[in-house]
C-alpha cells in the first residue's frame, strides 16, 4: 500500500509544480473567506483517488476536497491533495501533497511529497521515517529556550479559535525562534526531520496530521493533543516535538488557562 501511496503522491505533486500559475478559477470554501480552492486541488485529488481505487476498490477514502467514502472499511485513505493552497496560488514553493493511511482507526503509513524540493517523506509503523532513503531522526535539542518551532494560523485567525494568539504570543516569550510556513503537513515534516525542535496548531483536520504525526513517531519523536493526552487525528489541536522538550511546550500552551496570556487580553 506504501508504493501506491508514493506512486499517486509523486503523480499528483508532478501535477501541481507543472500547475504553478496556471489556475483558472479560485473559490472561497462556504463561510471560510480565507480558505480558498482551486481546480488544481480537485484535479490533484482525482488523480490520487482514481489510482488508489484501481488497486484497493473497497477501501474508503477520506479527502479534503471530496469528503469521506466506505465509511466502515477496514482501511482508510486520508488524503490532502494540496496542502499550502494559498502558498500555491500566490507562486510560493512551499507546499506538498500528503497521503495517510489508516487501518482500524490506528495510522500505519504515511507519504509526504513536496514536488518543490523532490523530497519524498515516508513512514511505516514500526519501521522508521525517511526521506528520499534517508532514515529521519528528530532533533535533540533539551530546553525549550534554544529550540526553533513552527505553527500556523486558521482560517478564522481573526475569531482567534483555540487562544491561537495567545499561544503564539506565549512561545514567543519562552522559545529561541517561530516560524510560519503553510502546510503543516510539510511542518511535521521537518520535526521528524530534526530541522525543527516542535510544531502546534489548532482547527486542523485529519488530512493535515495523518502522514505527518507517524513521520514524527517513527522518527523519535513524540505527539499529542495540547493536554499531553494521546493524539486522535480527528482532534483539533495537535502539538508534535523531539519529546524532549514536549512537557514544556504543553506546559505553555497551558498558560491562557493560568491567567498567562503573554499581553494579550482574554475572556
Amino acid at each position: 500500500m506504501i508504493n501506491v501511496a508514493i506512486e499517486a503522491a509523486r503523480e499528483a505533486g508532478r501535477f501541481l509544480k507543472y500547475s504553478v500559475g496556471k489556475v483558472r478559477t479560485i473559490e472561497m470554501k462556504e463561510g471560510e473567506e480565507r480558505n480558498l480552492v482551486s481546480e488544481i486541488d480537485r484535479g490533484s485529488e482525482e488523480k490520487i483517488i482514481s489510482l488508489i481505487r484501481r488497486r484497493y476498490p473497497t477501501h474508503g477514502i477520506l479527502a479534503e476536497e471530496s469528503g469521506g467514502s466506505n465509511p466502515g472499511a477496514e482501511y482508510k485513505w486520508i488524503i490532502d491533495p494540496l496542502d499550502g493552497t494559498t502558498n500555491f496560488l500566490h507562486g510560493l514553493p512551499v507546499f506538498c501533497v500528503t497521503i495517510g493511511i489508516e487501518h482500524r482507526g490506528e495510522i500505519i503509513a504515511g507519504v509526504v511529497y513536496d514536488p518543490n524540493q523532490d523530497d519524498l517523506y515516508t513512514a511505516e509503523k514500526g519501521s522508521g521515517a525517511f526521506v528520499n532513503g534517508r532514515r529521519l531522526k528528530v532533533s535533540t535539542t533539551g530546553k525549550l529556550i534554544n529550540s526553533l518551532l513552527m505553527t500556523g494560523f486558521p482560517y478564522d485567525v481573526a475569531q482567534n479559535p483555540e487562544h491561537a494568539v495567545e499561544h503564539f504570543v506565549n512561545f514567543l516569550m519562552e522559545a529561541r525562534g517561530i516560524r510560519r510556513f503553510g502546510s503543516a503537513a510539510l511542518d511535521l515534516c521537518h520535526v521528524a526531520a530534526g530541522r525543527l525542535d516542535g510544531f502546534w496548531e489548532v482547527n486542523l483536520h485529519p488530512w493535515d496530521m495523518a502522514a505527518g504525526i507517524l513521520l514524527v513517531t517513527e522518527a523519535g519523536g513524540k505527539v499529542s493533543d495540547f493536554d499531553g493526552a494521546p493524539l486522535s487525528i480527528y482532534g483539533k489541536k495537535v502539538v508534535a516535538s523531539n519529546g524532549v522538550i514536549h512537557d514544556a511546550m504543553v506546559s505553555v500552551l497551558g498558560k491562557h488557562r493560568r491567567g498567562g496570556a503573554g499581553g494579550i487580553k482574554t475572556s
